[in-house]
């Protein structure tokens, strides 16, 4: 079944051209395009796509603003970040609303497709320039719930950018139990998204910075 996508820009060349490379793949499917994060937030009841492209520097809502109230509305909703700014405010301010994903617009066709394919399967993949600037300027949760063993092991192969599929197949256990564990571990950190989650991993020492995503 192909990937459900929402493209959201407030310039329609930039949705006009997003949507003519994603649909050459059989793969995606776009099922809509929002102007703004208002409207964006509205498509995505309705649509229920797999995947939200957002752009960040919007006008009515703000891409930070849509992406959290997506995620938290609707959880089974990944968001990718696509914009041109790469501020620090503007990185920690999309990981922490929920996005899973954080892209440059000047990222090849080619890794944006794969971006969204990693996204549905629940893989983050941050460009290593957004990665660097996480990693200053991000912190842990503060006094989060201890994770089990088992959400400890789910933890550190989430941060090294393995998608649930193969979370399962390395432990044994259905794709809906790994769900049902990273729902956990997002809830006792406190954390909105598996990119923040990734960062918590590398800031406690279970995984390195070099390991960060290393499968997206």
């Amino acid at each position: 079944m192909a990937i459900r996508v929402l493209i959201t820009d407030d310039h329609g060349v930039v949705r006009q051209g997003l949507r003519m490379f994603l649909s050459r793949d059989p793969e995606l499917d776009v099922v809509g395009e929002a102007a703004n994060g208002e409207e964006a937030l509205r498509m995505a009841r309705r649509l229920r796509p797999d995947v939200v492209l957002m752009d960040l520097l919007m006008p009515v809502m703000d891409g930070i603003a849509a992406t959290e109230s997506i995620r938290t509305e609707l959880p089974d909703v990944e968001v990718i970040a696509l914009t041109s700014v790469l501020e620090d405010a503007s990185v920690t301010g999309a990981v922490r609303a929920g996005a899973i994903g954080y892209l440059l617009k000047d990222t090849d066709a080619d890794e944006l497709r794969r971006a969204i394919k990693a996204a549905a399967d629940g893989q983050v993949h941050l460009a290593p320039e957004a990665a660097a600037r996480l990693m200053r300027e991000v912190r842990a949760p503060e006094n989060p719930e201890d994770l089990t063993e088992r959400e400890t092991e789910v933890l550190k192969l989430l941060a090294r950018g393995r998608a649930n599929k193969q979370i399962a197949g390395s432990l044994f256990i259905s794709e809906k139990t790994v769900k049902a564990h990273v729902s956990s571990i997002l809830m006792k950190l406190g954390v909105r998204s598996r990119a923040q989650a990734a960062l918590h991993a590398v800031q406690t020492g279970f995984v390195s910075i070099d390991e960060l995503g290393e499968e997206s």
